[in-house]
C-alpha cells in the first residue's frame, strides 16, 4: 500500500506552494499533471478580489512542463467590471512562467431559467483505481473513480469513456477544496481517458491547454466526464468532455492535443 500525501500542495509562505508527489503526471517523473496546477489556480482566481461574481470560464495554458519544485503565483485583474471580470494567475518556477490561467468571472444573480432539454446523468459505473507503475505516486491517486468500461493494467482502452471522479485529497494543505477546484482537478483528464491510441507503446498525446466552461458549480463531490478524442492526419487533434454532477449537466472541458511518437 502506497503512502499518499493528503494534499496536492503545501503552502510555503504568501503566494508560494510546494507540490507533493500527488501532482506527478504521466509523461515525466519530474513534471506535474495539468489537473494539479489547474485546481490550484482555479482557487486563486475565484478568491482574488471577491466581488459576488463566479468563474464561468477557466482557460489554462500549460506553457512548459511544471516541475515538482516550489512555485510562486502572481495574480492580476485584467478587466475589472461590475458584471464581467477577467482575472489572470500564473505560476513561476525559479522565475520562469510555467502555467498561465485566465478566469472569466460573471456576476451572479437570481434569475431562474429552465433547461428545455436536460441531458441524462451518466451512470456511476464500477469503482476502480489508477494502477501504480513501479510504486510511483501520481495524480490519479488523488481520486476515487468509477467507470463504465473495463480498464487494463496499462490504462483505459482506446475510445470514448464516461468516468466519475471524486477528489479525495485537498488541493492545498489545510484548506477545503472548492467546487470549482474539484472540477478543475478532474477536467484535465479527457485526453488521457479517451485517447484513440494506446497508452503503452510508441505514442505521445499531450494537451498544452485546457478550457473549462461552466453553467453552474457542481453539487456534491463527484464530477463525471463523458469524454472523447478527435484526431486528424497531421498530428493535431482535440479532446472534449461533457461535465456532469449528480444533478445533471454542468459544463464542458476542451483540450488541444499534440500527437507524436516517442
Amino acid at each position: 500500500m502506497l503512502e499518499l500525501p493528503d494534499a496536492l500542495y503545501l503552502p510555503d509562505g504568501p503566494g508560494r506552494f510546494v507540490p507533493t508527489e500527488l501532482t506527478r503526471g504521466p509523461w515525466s517523473p519530474d513534471a506535474q499533471h495539468g489537473g494539479a496546477p489547474t485546481a490550484l489556480l482555479a482557487g486563486i482566481i475565484e478568491r482574488f478580489e471577491p466581488s459576488g461574481s463566479r468563474v464561468a470560464r477557466l482557460t489554462v495554458e500549460l506553457l512548459r512542463p511544471v516541475p515538482l519544485t516550489r512555485l510562486e503565483v502572481r495574480t492580476e485583474m485584467l478587466r475589472p467590471g461590475n458584471r464581467i471580470q477577467l482575472v489572470q494567475a500564473a505560476l513561476f518556477a525559479d522565475g520562469t512562467e510555467v502555467v498561465r490561467a485566465t478566469g472569466l468571472r460573471i456576476r451572479e444573480q437570481q434569475l431562474p431559467i429552465p433547461d428545455p432539454d436536460p441531458e441524462p446523468v451518466p451512470p456511476m459505473g464500477t469503482p476502480s483505481e489508477f494502477s501504480a507503475v513501479d510504486d510511483v505516486v501520481m495524480f490519479g491517486f488523488a481520486f476515487d473513480i468509477t467507470r463504465e468500461r473495463e480498464w487494463t493494467p496499462g490504462g483505459p482502452p482506446p475510445g470514448p469513456q464516461r468516468v466519475w471522479f471524486r477528489l479525495r485529497a485537498r488541493v492545498v494543505a489545510g484548506e477545503e477544496a472548492s467546487p470549482l477546484q474539484r472540477v478543475g482537478a478532474a477536467a484535465d483528464f479527457p485526453n488521457g481517458i479517451s485517447s484513440i491510441v494506446p497508452w503503452a507503446g510508441e505514442w505521445l498525446f499531450i494537451n498544452p491547454d485546457l478550457t473549462i466552461t461552466l453553467s453552474r458549480p457542481p453539487s456534491g463531490e463527484w464530477v463525471a466526464l463523458d469524454a472523447r478524442t478527435v484526431p486528424s492526419d497531421d498530428g493535431i487533434g482535440f479532446a472534449e468532455a461533457r461535465l456532469f454532477d449528480e444533478r445533471g449537466r454542468i459544463g464542458r472541458a476542451t483540450q488541444s492535443v499534440l500527437f507524436d511518437r516517442r
